[in-house]
């Protein structure tokens, strides 16, 4: 970094435009206890006016009147200015009136503001552990000699056992209260920087959005360039540093057991008694500060793809009304030839439109099956036949269904209709599968389950086996009185 990188940040940044407003004080400690101490990622105007407004009285009073002479409003108007980028002021779907939500630029002013607080305690130790542990990561984990790899698992093995014997002989290692405090510390000091990492990607994943909404308003070219362009982009954010941060706790929010792992070790490390003057609200919900900040970065990724699915539909849309135009202008065309020239050659349609069918939609020649009914050696007819017997072709014995389920429910106390299709075949086909669904009897019940599935198959009169898919139908034996 020269002096002409220093001097682009300090008329760019907005974070350094922060430090040195006119209200730096005010703006330091009131944004930050609202969206970075309560971690709040969305409020109403109504509700920043009354809560600034109530600061300023009490600043007032104690800094004497005329201190903050302006409205709540106006300060906060100001602050949401666009050239200066601390807050963002915007409107949702089903709200009237506006929202406010902090910048990434308010987290790194307040976040460099309290590297400047005075610690009565700084630990070193759990640092230079983190470090050279990771440097032990980043050599072996990139190894691919397969030997070294091996070596160095050996060696981590021999520890545990060395760590092992030493607890089955007594001898126990704790942590002093300088040692647990100094892990704590970098223990919240991650948890503090992976909120603010969140608030930064979502913001980044705004900005794309404008970008997307730039590029849909003047796009000429085609839907599958801007697609490419648009992805491309989006995989860029997805595999930065904040975006593979926002993945790792996404796999770590979907995750029930590590969940539930980390709450019980963050309860149990809050409740030692070393730790009685570090451990704050804060973080003892850090977790639940994480999901809303996750959610609203979701939010802000689903609001992308909506706004992508909106200019498809606007696209198709828009063809479509340009097909319908061009076939409309060659209608139109076409009556004003016929007006003009009517010895064109040609031939007249008996209709609105032609009815095209290309020649590979049309079905394959198929011979009509023609039924021979041989009439010459019919009986006389006997007045009083019962004719009944045109309709019933099939018989089903239902007594004979009956006591096959009877005698299944001997050794069992419900037995399903696969299970008694199985021992007893159907002869009859459908028909008979039917029957069984109706069978009368005050030795069992007739159960059907709509969520369960069961398959039935039979060999019909013409040797071709059929399959019938059905809700699983169960007989259950009825006690005796």
């Amino acid at each position: 970094m020269d002096y002409d990188d220093v001097e682009v940040l300090r008329h760019s940044e907005p974070a350094w435009r922060l430090l040195c407003a006119e209200h730096a004080p005010l703006l330091l400690a009131f944004l930050g206890r609202v969206f970075v101490d309560e971690n709040i990622r969305e409020i109403s105007a109504s509700e920043l006016t009354d809560r600034l407004d109530d600061e300023l009285y009490a600043l007032n009073e104690r800094l004497g009147a005329g201190t903050f002479p302006r409205q709540a409003r106006d300060y906060l108007d100001d602050w949401s200015n666009g050239e200066r980028g601390w807050l963002r002021k915007y409107y949702v779907a089903d709200k009237d009136e506006p929202q406010f939500d902090a910048l990434p630029a308010v987290e790194k002013a307040v976040s460099f503001v309290r590297s400047l607080e005075k610690r009565d305690f700084i630990g070193t130790e759990s640092r230079l552990n983190t470090i050279f542990e990771l440097l032990r990561q980043i050599a072996y984990g990139g190894e691919d000699d397969p030997a070294k790899r091996l070596e160095e698992l050996h060696r981590q093995r021999a520890e545990i056992d060395r760590e092992i014997a030493k607890v089955e002989q007594g001898e126990l290692s704790f942590l002093d209260p300088a040692g647990i405090r100094d892990r704590y510390q970098q223990f919240a000091a991650t948890a503090r920087e992976l909120l603010g990492d969140f608030r930064e990607v979502e913001a980044n994943f705004r900005d794309l959005d404008r970008q997307l909404r730039t590029q849909i308003a003047g796009w000429t070219g085609s839907k599958g360039e801007l697609l490419d362009d648009v992805l491309t982009n989006r995989g860029d954010i997805t595999r930065s540093e904040q975006g593979r941060s926002f993945t790792a706790f996404y796999d770590f929010l979907l995750s029930a057991r590590r969940q539930a792992e980390f709450e019980e070790l963050l309860t149990k490390v809050s409740a030692m008694g070393a730790l009685a003057a570090d451990v704050d609200a804060r973080t003892r919900r850090v977790h639940f500060d994480w999901l809303a900040a996750a959610e609203r970065t979701q939010g802000t990724v689903r609001l992308l793809s909506e706004q992508l699915r909106r200019f498809l539909d606007d696209a198709v849309w828009l063809e479509n009304k340009r097909i319908v135009e061009i076939l409309t202008s060659i209608q139109t065309r076409a009556l004003d030839l016929r007006e003009q020239e009517p010895d064109l050659p040609g031939a007249e349609l008996d209709a609105f439109a032609a009815n095209i069918l290309l020649p590979l939609e049309k079905r394959l020649y198929e011979p009509r099956q023609t039924n021979v009914i041989d009439s010459e050696n019919l009986g006389a007819v006997d007045d009083h036949a019962d004719p009944s017997a045109l309709f019933e072709q099939t018989h089903v014995d239902v007594a004979q269904l009956a006591e096959h389920v009877r005698d299944a429910l001997t050794a069992k106390s419900q037995v399903g209709l696969s299970d008694v299709v199985r021992e007893h075949p159907l002869e009859e086909g459908l028909a008979e599968l039917v029957a069984y669904f109706t069978l009368p009897g005050e030795r069992f019940a007739v159960v059907f389950d709509d969520t369960e599935e069961d398959s039935v198959s039979w060999v019909g009169s013409d040797d071709t086996e059929r399959i019938a898919r059905l809700p699983r139908v169960t007989f259950v034996r009825r006690s005796r009185p």
